[in-house]
């Protein structure tokens, strides 16, 4: 079974919604968006790098996968980030989303784990301020 690595941009005060630009999730009325980017300098981004080098792909929510399918794909690929979040598998957990998927290598969970459903041979998934896809589909 594979390892399922949950890595969250959490506030103190339990806030996980658009950490990264202001417009990245106004869903709600949420005002607050880029909250992380003033806390974010170069030792944060070397373990995020690490953290991506060490994973096989990626458990993204619906949420989630069509903030970052809306902006990684047109990112250059010598960014290291784009390069290993556009190369890599994406499983996408997801109720209303349908085939097929525009992102590459990103594909629909239809049930169960990535490994189990999809026949993944990655020892590693990773999922980012996910709470649903980390916790699907024990809801």
């Amino acid at each position: 079974m594979s390892n399922l690595i949950v890595s969250e941009f959490l506030s103190l005060d339990g806030i996980m919604q658009s950490p990264g630009a202001p417009d990245e999730d106004p869903s709600g009325g949420f005002e607050h968006g880029g909250w992380q980017m003033p806390y974010l300098d170069e030792a944060a981004g070397k373990v995020m790098a690490a953290g991506m080098a060490a994973t096989g792909g990626f458990l993204l929510g619906h949420k989630t996968y069509e903030i970052f399918a809306g902006f990684w794909p047109s990112q250059p690929d010598d960014d290291p980030f784009a390069a290993t979040l556009n190369s890599l598998p994406k499983y996408v957990a997801s109720t209303t989303l349908r085939e097929p998927l525009a992102w590459r290598n990103a594909t629909l969970l239809k049930g169960g784990s990535p490994r189990r459903s999809q026949g993944s041979s990655s020892s590693r998934a990773r999922t980012w301020s996910s709470w649903a896809a980390a916790s699907w589909p024990r809801r």
